[in-house]
């Protein structure tokens, strides 16, 4: 029951689509017909301006975190078996509300099941769950953003990056360090969690399926917010 709660929590969290709403309070316009018709924060940027696009990061990231820590809280109650470490138990609870949120996002219920991409939702699960893994992942995105001005590169490539560096991570600073000790852990967590990692950078690649094609053909844009219009 707990699951099934944590998993309907941080969906219907994930179906609330900031840009939807302060696009449309903003505007009064719906997000998804506009520009690239997607309900996110890049497409915000470009069709309504800089204080929307924060204002969207900013709730995206809230909506993500906060259901990240009630998928925390609710696993860290759990029974603990002999064979799975309490941290597990909570590494495993906030993976889950982190796809569910993701999902929620992607395909929101309130708005016909159609959304955003999940990038900055994504990252915010990566902030709760490990911040090193995070900073790696933000760092990679700045780098290739900043040389590209195409964020939808630095997107897909930070989602393939990101079981990667949970891998590393997990491996040699949360497994190697704790063998022989009382606090250790076992392969799977290492397993487990990289596969989790790469379910979520494959739910965000899948959704960034016609902006690879555009990549590909060298056609992507690059980033340009939409310039005020000079009042007379």
């Amino acid at each position: 029951m707990r699951t099934i709660a944590t998993m309907l929590i941080a969906y219907l969290l994930g179906s609330l689509s900031p840009a939807i709403i302060i696009t449309k309070l903003k505007t009064g316009k719906d997000i998804r017909k506009m520009g690239s018709g997607n309900a996110g924060f890049t497409n915000v940027l470009r069709s309504v301006g800089t204080g929307p696009a924060v204002a969207t990061i900013i709730c995206d990231y809230l909506k993500g975190i906060i259901a990240v820590l009630i998928g925390w809280w609710i696993f860290s109650n759990l029974t603990v078996t002999n064979d799975v470490a309490p941290l597990e138990y909570v590494k495993y609870g906030r993976y889950l509300a982190g796809m569910c949120v993701i999902i929620g996002h992607v395909f929101p219920l309130y708005y016909g099941f159609r959304g955003g991409k999940g990038v900055v939702t994504a990252n915010a699960l990566m902030l709760v769950v490990d911040w090193r893994v995070f900073l790696m992942i933000v760092a990679s995105f700045l780098i290739i953003v900043l040389i590209t001005r195409i964020i939808s590169l630095g997107s897909v490539a930070c989602a393939a990056l990101y079981p990667v560096y949970t891998m590393i991570v997990t491996y040699f600073f949360e497994y190697l360090p704790y063998l022989g000790t009382e606090n250790e852990l076992r392969f799977r967590f290492v397993l487990i969690s990289t596969a989790c990692a790469l379910a979520v950078g494959l739910m965000v690649i899948i959704m960034h399926r016609e902006n690879l094609k555009r990549l590909f053909n060298g056609e992507e844009k690059c980033i340009k917010p939409k310039k005020t219009e000079k009042r007379s």
